[in-house]
Formats: structure tokens, sequence, C-alpha cells
């Protein structure tokens, strides 16, 4: 049942600290352990397991496991491989993307009853501005407590609300309104904290740098060196000696985000920047012929993806990780945006074409970006030996050339392939809609097992243990 907000004691803010401007009240709604939660509702022997899912092999990472998982240390963002030494009864569970698309689709239609403007973060948190629905639905605690009722009763999944006039407070305050856990147990959380105006600093100020936005562990270590170590021994850096420090910009950022200054709106309906997908394989790959397979894979997904979004790109680009654990990228630019999954396959091929795999590839992945209109025009021009590599240390290496044949070659396919695919891809993609992703597709995919299609999020976080591991996984996919 729904009770009074926790609130943030603190003394009042003094006149002149530069707070946020009006009264606005903003939430933050982030589901706990959203992709573990999703799994154990769909399979209750679960339930007070400790659950983790991600890529359960060697080279897999963890995208979120239950809070039984987190008493071991476990967290998000960790190598599989540590995550099974600290917890070793865990039950890893390959990721479902599509289970948590539907979820979340579910998510946001709740808090779209509440305001028209949300802002989805990601699939399981979203900020809302519910300044105009307070007179409605009553005070921004009271609409975070009947959001969580509602999750509850509608998903049968649990969330976190924070509620402030910014979204850094909101941000900051649903995270304290988690659970959280320990080796001593799992101590549940508040549910809604709600930070009001006036306790702003007090609230923020205790907090460790890294917990402000656009603060990673390379400027964390910048700032520790400094001997600044809190927000608000941050605060108290003069900004213009901050800024020397960090850059212009992201100096006075950090500044205003330390004092408590930020007045982004909430903004809905963002549009997506790029559309992608990258794999990270099992043990590296050198052949040439099985990686154009495998990023064919991966472009007919993401340029399904795009026309689903009435989308086409401009830049198209492959991404590469080296056994060695280098990374170069390339890119090329069209003059047109392009949809056809065949036309993004040939400039996409000849990218890969032009670099040298013979220390083995880690990890692959194609990204389309540049996205426009796909009415927008489609003359292409190709010029493939353009872009530098950079390496994971950031330093340039060398691009390589893509032969001049290869670069013709692969202008003329794309160019024609765009302008005569139009019809094509029209009934793949309605034939896909009603009979589903593996009703049809190109016959470089066709396995023994049948087509094999990439779904949106498949091994996001890793490469699966291998069949026979005892693991009960799927494996990596055969392609």
């Amino acid at each position: 049942m729904s009770g009074p907000a926790e609130t943030v004691p603190g003394a009042p803010v003094p006149t002149g600290t530069g707070q946020p401007a009006g009264d606005r009240v903003i939430l933050h709604v982030d589901m706990d352990s959203f992709f573990a939660s999703v799994e154990v509702l769909d399979d209750p022997s679960l339930r007070g397991r400790p659950v983790i899912v991600g890529g359960s092999g060697v080279r897999g990472v963890v995208a979120a496991c239950t809070y039984e998982a987190r008493m071991f240390g476990v967290h998000s963002a960790m190598a599989s491989s540590v995550a099974r030494r600290l917890c070793p009864d865990a039950v890893f569970v390959d990721g479902r993307f599509h289970r948590y698309t539907e979820e979340s689709r579910r998510l946001h239609g709740i808090l779209g009853s509440f305001t028209h403007l949300v802002e989805g973060i990601s699939l399981d948190e979203a900020f809302l501005d519910v300044s105009g629905a307070v007179h409605l639905f009553g005070d921004g605690a009271r609409i975070g407590h009947v959001i969580r009722e509602r999750v509850l009763a509608e998903m049968s999944l649990p969330c976190s609300v924070g509620v402030g006039r910014s979204k850094l407070m909101a941000k900051l305050a649903s995270k304290d309104a988690k659970p959280r856990a320990s080796r001593a147990g799992i101590e549940p959380g508040p549910g809604v904290v709600q930070v009001l105006p006036g306790d702003e600093l007090a609230f923020l100020h205790p907090k460790p740098v890294r917990a402000l936005w656009g603060i990673g562990p390379v400027t964390e270590r910048r700032l520790l060196a400094l001997g600044v170590t809190t927000v608000g021994e941050l605060a108290a850096v003069p900004p213009d000696a901050l800024e020397r420090y960090l850059g212009t910009a992201a100096g006075r950022h950090l500044s205003e985000l330390a004092r408590g200054i930020d007045d982004r709106p909430v903004e809905p309906e963002q549009e997506a920047k790029s559309i992608g997908h990258e794999e990270t394989f099992t043990s590296d790959l050198w052949d040439q012929d099985d990686l154009h397979r495998r990023l064919h894979r991966m472009v007919d997904a993401s340029a399904t993806a795009l026309r689903k979004a009435e989308r086409g790109a401009r830049t198209v680009t492959v991404k590469l990780r080296f056994g060695d654990f280098t990374q170069i990228t390339r890119s090329h630019t069209l003059d047109g945006p392009v949809d056809a999954t065949p036309a993004i396959a040939a400039v996409a091929g000849a990218l890969l074409d032009g670099v040298d795999v013979t220390k083995g590839v880690r990890l692959l992945g194609v990204s389309l970006s540049g996205l426009a209109d796909p009415g927008a025009g489609t003359q292409l021009r190709l010029d493939l030996g353009l872009e530098s590599a950079v390496d994971a240390t950031g330093k340039a290496g060398d691009t390589g050339e893509v032969a001049k044949s290869t670069r013709e070659d692969a202008a003329a396919t794309a160019g024609r392939l765009q302008e005569s695919w139009g019809s094509v891809t029209d009934a793949v993609d309605a034939i896909r809609a009603r009979y589903g992703g593996e009703a049809v597709g190109p016959a470089s995919l066709v396995t023994p097992d049948g087509l094999r299609v990439r779904r949106r999020g498949e091994a996001q976080w890793g490469p699966a243990e291998p069949r026979g591991s005892g693991s009960g996984s799927t494996g990596e996919d055969p392609l």
C-alpha cells in the first residue's frame, strides 16, 4: 500500500545557489533488475535464486541480475567469468530481448496515462514531467506511489521512483529508492524517494562524484587526483579552474550539476541516432567468408529495423575488435539515405574487405547512422579508402586500402540494388510481419537448421556457453 514518500532532510538552500527555476515536478521511473525480473516472472522456479541475465560464455558480460546475485557482489557490466566465481550457484539465462521489449511497451503505456511528457532512457527507465498533472493525480510523491502500484498490479514487476524538480535529482532519488543487497541480506527500499527543493544540496553534496552524469572512470580518476571525492567538494572548485582542468564544456557542465543546476527538459519521442548490431565471438575468427556471413546477418537485422522505423541511413560503419583488444572502425557516408538490405550489405562488405583480419576478430558489428527520410535521394558515391582506424588506446592506426575494383564494384552494386529492391523489400517485410522473421531472408543466412535471421538484442552481452557445457544455454549461433 502507498504511504508518504520518503523525503531527504537537509537545510534550506541558500539564496543564489542557482537552483533550477520554476516549479517543475520530474519523476524518474526505474524498473528493479528489469531483465532478471522478467525471467523470474516467466519462470517462477527461479524466484529467490541468484539469476544472472547475460552472456554465459567466457567472453560474456552481465546484463542484469537478481538481488540474490547482488548479495555476492555481482553487478551489471561485470564479466560473466568473474560473476561465476563470485556466485558459483548462479543460474545464467541468455537474454530474450523481445520479451523485455514487450514489457517495456506495457510500462510506457502506463506512464503515458499520467502525462504525454515521457522520455524513455532505455527499455526499463524513463523520465516524466508531471508538472501539469498534479492537479489531477496529486503531488509528485503520490503519483510515484500510484505508478508503482499500477506497474506491480498490471505487470507483476517492481519499480522504484525518484521525485524532484530536475532530471538530476529525480535520477539520483530513484537509485536511493531501490532495494539494497549485501552479504547480510536484501534490504527493501522505500520505493519512492522525493527530494524537496529546500533539501537538494544536502541530498546531493555527500554523494561520490561518480554519481554525476558525465563522470566516468577516467574523469573520476582525474578528480581524485585533485582530492575531489564528493559532489560537495566538486562544487567548491571554482568553475573557471574546473573548465581549465577538464575542458570548457565538461568543466562547466559538471560544475553546474555539482551545484544542483539542471534545467534540461523532459523530451518525449526522441528519434534514435543509429541502428545496429554487434557480436562477441566465443573464439577469434579469421575466415573472411565466415565473417561476411555474420556481417550480412547483422546487416539484415539492422536494415529491417531501419525500414520499420521508416528511415534510411547515409552512413554505414563496420566495427572490429581483434584478439589483442585493439579496435578499429570503417565508415562511409553516402550521398543519399539507403534502406535496402542488399545495398547496405554491399557497402558494409566492401568496408570489411578492406580490413586485415589475420590477428583474429573477437567482435564484429555494423551500425547505420545519419538517419533520414528514405525518399530523400538515392544517388550513391562510394570511396571506401577513407577513415582512419582507432585502437583501444585511442591512437590512430593504419587504415589499409580497399582495392579500386572493390570500391567501383560496391558503388555500382549498392546504387543498382537500392533503386531496384524497393518492391522486393516491401514484400519481404510484409511476409515477415505476417509469418515471422524467419519466414524469408537472404540465402546466405540459410544453415542446416534452416534460415537463421538475427533478432534484436541477440548475443548483445557476449556469447553463451557452448552446447553440452551443462549450462543449458543454446550456445553461439552456428553461422
